[in-house]
């Protein structure tokens, strides 16, 4: 059983290419999702599953502006403390995983959520405060997808997840990695062990692989009731504006 989970990381670089020109101005995390930048929603997430001690991962480009948003995370509660790391160079999710040890210190799990993964249900609290029996390792959430080659895929075998390949050109299944992962304290050493992919980055499938085959990954694919989008495009950033727009004014 999970002790309880006190530390959170939210990964909030990467250059938004995806997004340009409005990126060359600002960071895609401080878009707005309807009527909130979008680092909120991670946040918010992590509130609401009672973890209030956070780490903002951003490059250095915009990383002032991060600061002025959400200076040191008193807006969002009294008990709330936000902490940041610049990540120099861009290489990859897990790489700038590498930078949060010091940040978790001796915490046997931590929760890590990619700031561009749009969630609207409080998703993390059946397992952080209710204290669903998961082992230990590392946990993913899975869902459902109608571009499952812009993620990571699961790859079943005899209804046996056996691999998750990254972004894949021919089609392995219809469920996607969404971007949020809880670790346990042997990522670390998954993490000094990794070597850069083809694109030149460290890349967070190869962490999830290696718990895998050590028997040490378990996975959740959430309902169909749990909206979710990576809002890294000019679609998915609209669609989870106009999907939250029509939720307030139902």
């Amino acid at each position: 059983m999970i002790e309880e989970i006190k530390k959170g990381v939210i990964l909030a670089g990467g250059m938004g290419t995806r997004l340009r020109p409005m990126t060359l101005v600002t960071n895609k995390h401080l878009l707005p999702v309807y009527d909130k930048p979008m680092i909120f929603y991670p946040i918010n997430n992590m509130l609401m599953a009672g973890i209030k001690d956070i780490l903002i991962v951003t490059g250095k480009e915009h990383c002032g502006d991060f600061v002025s948003l959400l200076g040191n995370g008193s807006q969002f509660g009294k008990d709330v403390k936000l902490t940041y790391v610049v990540q120099e160079e861009a290489d990859g999710i897990a790489g700038a995983l590498k930078l949060t040890r010091d940040f978790i210190g001796n915490d046997n799990h931590f929760v890590v959520m990619l700031g561009d993964n749009i969630y609207d249900k409080d998703f993390l609290s059946p397992i952080i405060r209710e204290n669903i029996n998961i082992p230990s390792g590392a946990q993913i959430f899975l869902k459902f997808s109608n571009t499952p080659e812009r993620f990571g895929v699961a790859d079943f075998r005899d209804r046996r997840l056996i691999k998750i390949v990254e972004k894949p050109k021919k089609f392995v299944s219809n469920q996607v990695v969404t971007g949020t992962y809880i670790f346990d304290k042997n990522v670390w050493q998954v993490l000094s062990t990794l070597k850069k992919s083809k694109r030149g980055e460290f890349e967070v499938t190869d962490v999830v692989n290696q718990y895998l085959k050590s028997g040490l990954l378990n996975y959740i694919t959430l309902p169909d009731n749990v909206f979710w989008l990576d809002a890294g495009t000019v679609d998915t950033l609209f669609k989870s504006s106009q999907h939250f727009s029509n939720k307030k004014n139902i």
